[in-house]
């Protein structure tokens, strides 16, 4: 199954990343405010970032890559 890797833009102007098998689904799940309790409070939340990963593993990796990145390094892969 083919997951993707996602990054959002808050309301707050800050960033949240997360993987998903169904990218409509879940971002729609975090406007709707019953996503990640990060987003709850920051909500609207728009997509700036995704890439497709072969399987769960793979996304979890870049995932975790990206989660370790400072803000400047994530804002120029955007």
């Amino acid at each position: 199954m083919e997951y993707t890797v996602y990054m959002l833009r808050c309301a707050d102007g800050t960033l949240y990343t997360g993987i998903t098998n169904d990218l409509i689904r879940r971002i729609a799940v975090h406007n709707s405010g019953k996503g990640a309790k990060y987003t709850r409070g920051r909500l609207p939340v728009t997509l700036v970032y995704s890439a497709a990963c072969p399987d769960k593993s793979a996304a979890l990796r870049m995932e975790h890559a990206i989660k370790r990145m400072k803000r400047h390094e994530k804002e120029a892969l955007l």
